[in-house]
């Protein structure tokens, strides 16, 4: 039980790596994240102010991403006003697919002391779920562009995208203690 909290603690600090993966220098000193967890008497406080820290990881790592994407793909501005909208609804969707990835990891941090076979399937099968919406959605989102601007455009978004989230999962991945581990 002594485990638990440190690896509550430590699926946050994974958050903050799945949502902050490029580093740079910040323009406003933003709060440490033990700031926001470090008032164990008050476990609402808590919650509500981890939540709030991981939305604004998140917004930002929306941002930077999306930097990336249109230093990469160099569009013209006629271009760039076909393409941003269609990134822009992806990004939507991807949101809300990273909000079921998120409740999944935060489940895994709380049951991982106490992991049963049961919970380890669901675990796991909602994780393979989320990959094959996301991948599913990726390819969507090709087509979209394929269709708007043409293949070599759609070529390059979806091989820069789908480096995003690879660098974004190899930090998830690396930074999570694997199930049955130090148990």
């Amino acid at each position: 039980m002594k485990l638990r909290s440190p690896v509550f603690f430590a699926s946050v600090f994974v958050l903050m790596l799945f949502l902050a993966p490029f580093g740079r220098a910040q323009t406003k000193p933003q709060k440490n994240p033990s700031d926001a967890i470090a008032a164990p008497d008050n476990t609402g406080t808590q919650k509500t102010n981890i939540q709030e820290y991981i939305n604004l990881l998140r917004s930002d790592v929306r941002q930077q991403k999306a930097e990336i994407m249109g230093s990469v793909m160099a569009l013209s501005a006629q271009d760039a006003a076909k393409f941003w909208p269609i990134y822009g609804d992806y990004d939507t969707q991807l949101t809300k697919l990273n909000d079921q990835r998120l409740q999944t990891i935060k489940e895994y941090a709380q049951s991982y002391n106490s992991m049963t076979d049961q919970k380890a399937d669901e675990l796991v099968q909602r994780t393979m779920a989320y990959q094959k919406q996301r991948s599913e959605l990726l390819a969507g989102t090709y087509n979209k562009v394929k269709d708007a601007l043409g293949g070599v455009t759609a070529a390059r978004f979806a091989m820069v995208e789908h480096q995003l989230l690879l660098i974004i999962d190899l930090q998830i991945a690396s930074s999570l203690p694997v199930v049955g581990q130090g148990s």
